[in-house]
């Protein structure tokens, strides 16, 4: 059964007709289930994953790296306390052809991987991945000595020729339109002959704390790794060859993925509580808690997770988004049904992203009857009521979540393709619904 064949072409958001007061258990993280598939396939052993996502991006990277040798096996943990995947690393080799979909961990992330293999790796994927800058992977991986075909366009489809090793060195790149090139080239480095100094160049990185996340978990199987965090030189990142360990990770729930429950909290002035929040993270997502605290809630971190407050009232905000631009979406939806304007800044990047999720966002909520204005990096949203109507997703997953907040407070709203929000939190309409008690 299809996904398009379980949910409608347009989806009733669900109308709250009260404060919600539940807890939502949300599924592990994309962002360290992928990285955790790279690491792990490159280890010199093999390693356990604890409860990984299961979503179209994470079984794209599962099924690409299948492609290439690596084994997956899919079961429970050797403790029997959950699903758990285990990876078994191999040498790596083409001729293969990847599907990376629309996900950017994928398109990026596995390029430098590819070139470790041997023979010839094609990547494809969707339309849209098409549009989305891979330039500053393929010329530094060119720079550190690989042979990639992309017949001058700068993105996919490609293809990479793996010679079963790659120099490695320093490179410098221009990240400033996704911070993934960095963290792409970071999880491979151990195994580039001279590993990496990778040097950005460009103006403001964005997305931070996914490079925090790259390195802690490079850290995590054995790599050495200087940075800027722990005093390097700043915009460099400096990774030593070595083998890396194969380890037993439990993979954090998604915490960008939580977003629309907390938000739900603050919206209906109601309560949710996400079981298992980690005390320490370098998810983008921890940031929810000082945002949308800032917003009109209250939030309390416990052994339990954490359980978000809503007052009854939502406030506008002036927040700068460039290291948290994931969260956009759910930000500006929330905004929209605020008290005061609201300024979302430092996210220019986001035109880059599954769809232009700033051209996008501002379409969407105006025509419900919204006064959202683009700005260079951001939003400028100006609350006013608002009216049922559709709210086009364009394949992006944060946009469905976005519309489906909208839709707790205003009658009417349908979501096109809701079904595309399989990509990171595939049970969302059931989620979603049932945290309403429906």
């Amino acid at each position: 059964m299809t996904e398009s064949s379980v949910h409608p072409a347009l989806w009733p958001a669900p109308h709250a007709t009260g404060a919600v007061d539940a807890t939502v258990t949300v599924p592990g993280s994309k962002s360290v289930t992928n990285r955790a598939l790279v690491l792990a396939a490159l280890a010199a052993e093999p390693g356990w994953l604890r409860r990984p996502l299961r979503s179209r991006d994470t079984l794209l990277m599962a099924e690409a790296l299948r492609s290439m040798g690596v084994g997956i096996e899919e079961g429970v943990g050797p403790d029997g306390s959950g699903e758990a995947w285990r990876v078994i690393p191999a040498g790596l080799h083409g001729p293969t052809t990847l599907d990376v979909g629309n996900a950017g961990t994928v398109m990026r992330f596995l390029p430098p991987v590819a070139t470790l293999a041997d023979g010839p790796v094609r990547f494809d994927g969707d339309p849209r991945s098409y549009e989305r800058p891979l330039t500053g992977v393929i010329d530094a991986l060119r720079v550190l000595g690989a042979r990639i075909d992309d017949e001058g366009r700068g993105s996919l489809p490609m293809t990479v020729h793996g010679s079963g090793a790659l120099d490695g060195g320093p490179v410098a790149i221009d990240a400033s339109s996704s911070s993934q090139f960095v963290s792409a080239l970071l999880l491979s480095a151990p195994r580039f002959n001279q590993g990496v100094e990778v040097r950005h160049t460009g103006a403001r990185l964005p997305s931070m704390p996914h490079i925090r996340m790259t390195v802690d978990m490079l850290r995590a199987v054995g790599a050495q790794v200087d940075e800027p965090e722990t005093g390097g030189e700043p915009n460099v990142w400096r990774v030593s060859p070595s083998a890396l360990l194969g380890r037993d990770l439990t993979i954090e729930p998604d915490l960008s993925n939580a977003q629309p429950f907390l938000a739900a909290a603050l919206v209906t002035g109601g309560r949710v509580t996400i079981p298992d929040w980690p005390e320490r993270t370098t998810q983008p997502g921890d940031a929810l808690r000082e945002i949308f605290t800032a917003m009109g809630g209250s939030c309390e971190l416990t052994e339990r997770g954490l359980t978000f407050t809503g007052s009854g009232r939502i406030h506008g905000i002036d927040v700068d988004l460039g290291e948290v631009g994931e969260l956009t979406p759910g930000i500006a939806a929330v905004a929209a049904l605020a008290d005061s304007p609201s300024t979302l800044s430092g996210v220019a990047h986001l035109r880059l992203h599954e769809t232009d999720r700033l051209a996008a966002l501002t379409k969407e909520i105006n025509e419900l009857g919204g006064d959202v204005t683009e700005t260079a990096d951001g939003l400028h949203i100006r609350p006013r009521p608002l009216d049922g109507g559709t709210f086009r997703t364009y394949d992006d997953h944060r946009m469905a979540t976005a519309g489906s907040i909208i839709g707790l407070a205003v009658p009417g709203v349908e979501i096109e393709n809701v079904a595309t929000t399989a990509k990171t939190l595939p049970d969302f309409p059931q989620m979603w619904t049932g945290m309403l008690g429906a």
